[in-house]
């Protein structure tokens, strides 16, 4: 089963860039890459652009509306991602425990849905 596990961080809570803390981070996750490599479990994963680079689009009685920035205004932003393939739920929260962020944001799991079996 596949897996994404969406990053969400507080920009008021994560290490600042350049910080021993940040560099303490950026191991965490080239560690949590390694490992989820080594296990061949890992489909993808990347880092998103600030939030301020978004773009929300919705349509509204058949027109395209667009606006700067997420639709959800909350304190944790979306950074990132993995997919992973592992057996289970449990599987997923294991490596979803070494994502560095787990430690003051929150890292969500959730199953995806396949439309396309393997094979067709």
């Amino acid at each position: 089963m596949q897996y994404m596990l969406l990053i969400y961080a507080d920009p008021q809570r994560e290490p600042k860039y350049g910080t021993p803390e940040h560099e303490t981070m950026m191991s965490g996750y080239f560690a949590a890459n390694q490992q989820m490599k080594a296990d061949g479990v890992l489909v993808a994963g990347e880092a998103l652009k600030n939030i301020d680079t978004a773009t929300s689009l919705r349509l509204n009685r058949g027109k395209v509306e667009t606006m700067d920035g997420p639709f959800a205004e909350t304190r944790e932003h979306l950074g990132g991602y993995y997919v992973i393939e592992v057996p289970d739920l449990d599987a997923a929260l294991r490596y979803a425990a070494l994502i560095p962020t787990a430690a003051y944001g929150t890292v969500e799991v959730r199953p995806l849905m396949t439309f396309n079996p393997a094979g067709n």
